[in-house]
């Protein structure tokens, strides 16, 4: 569920409720028709200080979306410029209309990730991060019997292996990763009529489990080609 501004009140941090509320609000595309609020009038709107909404609008263009300049103001920036692998304007994106290119797109950037991340586990994962993959994998069979939650045990799958890379890089990408993990499994499950498959998942965890950096690449791989394929079942749908 989505922060509201007087959640983070309650909270004591006026500052994340302001950045919250109003990055939500440009990336949705609410400032595309109208000019970007001044400081002022921001204070104003949603009732905090000065100080609050300064430190909030720093805070939106270290993410790229904000840039102020002498006699223009701040001005929201094209969306070239935002930081995408930042969690929360992955988020924020996700709240605009639902996109089949965009869903594309995360899941092509999975593909490009997740195989490489399998291999590496293969090669570096320790017994404890092994059973961490495999944990996952025990609490998407739960969620077949409705004893787990399906979406979250899956994104503890995928992220597990993330951290079994020994790639810090990696490591360091999951919320980007879990982001997208978030769009494309609710879809995807939606789409196929069903949840992820839990022998594709038990293929590459064995892999993993037996140091098989080649099949685990490739059970990764035909693992988020099943994704591709629904998504371009969709797009011929709707053609």
């Amino acid at each position: 569920m989505v922060k509201k501004i007087d959640d983070f009140a309650r909270e004591g941090n006026l500052t994340l409720g302001l950045l919250n509320e109003v990055g939500r609000q440009v990336v949705v595309g609410e400032f595309e028709e109208q000019p970007f609020p001044t400081e002022a009038d921001l204070a104003v709107k949603y009732g905090v200080s000065r100080s609050v909404t300064r430190e909030a609008l720093k805070m939106l263009a270290a993410k790229g979306l904000v840039s102020a300049r002498p006699k223009r103001g701040t001005f929201v920036r094209p969306p070239d410029d935002w930081n995408l692998f930042d969690p929360d304007v992955l988020r924020w994106l996700l709240e605009r209309k639902f996109s089949v290119q965009l869903l594309r797109q995360f899941n092509e950037l999975r593909v490009a990730v997740e195989p490489q991340a399998a291999k590496l586990a293969a090669q570096r994962a320790r017994p404890v991060q092994v059973a961490a993959i495999a944990n996952g994998l025990e609490r998407m069979r739960a969620a077949e019997q409705n004893e787990d939650d399906a979406l979250e045990s899956d994104i503890e799958f995928h992220v597990a292996i993330l951290n079994a890379s020994g790639n810090p890089f990696f490591v360091q990408f999951r919320d980007v990763v879990e982001t997208a993990l978030r769009t494309s499994i609710r879809f995807t499950n939606r789409v196929a009529g069903r949840t992820a498959s839990i022998e594709d998942h038990e293929r590459v965890l064995s892999a993993i489990a037996a140091g098989d950096p080649d099949r685990a690449v490739t059970m990764m791989r035909n693992l988020l080609d099943d994704v591709l394929s629904l998504i371009d079942r969709l797009e011929a749908d709707s053609a």
